[in-house]
């Protein structure tokens, strides 16, 4: 499906929380923001290249079978810094280090990425979006899968990056990152709704979303 009628502002630092029903055209918006489609109409203004953007997605779209170490599916983050270069250079190594340890899997460096826990590839799989994201992380349904508890764990660390200037964008069918972390939502759907976390939960769209969540506080 094709969302229609957008308007919504991302500044830095927001965490911005994506949701709406099945087919209620977040997927588009995500291949739109990553330039993989075009607006059939309107624009995307961005203040920075499309390339700092780091990509977390959805698990079903990752294969989570190919034999590589932890280490050389967090390096493959950086392939976006090698310009003409045909290695990766001493920056790249300190940032694909840098965030092995954010994402406390410095452990597993030597690890073959297939013999991971799903919890565990997620977790190289964000590293790996970090070494790209200079600006803005982009999350496609992360916790797709987890269990509770580490799903939790994953929140956390996306939490941290958030405080510490990260700018956060995220599509998610769990309401729990809305309620307790997004500064801003955007709802796709039926109805359409950009704004601040608070408003939106007063809403009538955000209350019917809590409701069919599962939610009824």
């Amino acid at each position: 499906m094709v969302a229609k009628g957008l308007d919504f502002t991302v500044a830095e630092g927001d965490y911005l929380c994506i949701l709406g029903d099945n087919g209620a055209g977040k997927s588009t918006l995500v291949k739109a923001i990553l330039s993989l489609h075009e607006p059939l109409s309107g624009s995307l203004e961005f203040t920075f290249p499309r390339s700092e953007i780091g990509y977390l997605p959805q698990r079903t779209e990752v294969r989570r079978d190919f034999p590589s170490s932890v280490w050389e599916v967090v390096l493959s983050g950086c392939v976006n810094s090698l310009s003409h270069r045909l290695f990766y250079g001493r920056k790249d190594r300190m940032n694909a280090e840098a965030n092995l340890e954010r994402m406390e899997i410095s452990d597993l460096r030597k690890q073959s990425f297939s013999n991971l826990s799903g919890g565990q590839q997620q977790r190289v799989l964000l590293a790996r979006a970090l070494c790209a994201a200079k600006k803005v992380l982009l999350l496609d349904e992360p916790v797709a899968g987890l269990d509770s508890h580490t799903s939790s764990e994953l929140y956390r660390l996306i939490d941290d990056l958030n405080r510490d200037g990260m700018t956060v964008i995220m599509v998610t069918h769990d309401v729990h990152p809305a309620l307790n972390s997004a500064g801003k939502i955007l709802h796709l759907g039926r109805t359409f709704f950009f704004g601040l976390r608070d408003e939106y939960f007063k809403s009538e769209v955000g209350k019917r979303y809590l409701e069919e969540s599962g939610h009824h506080d």
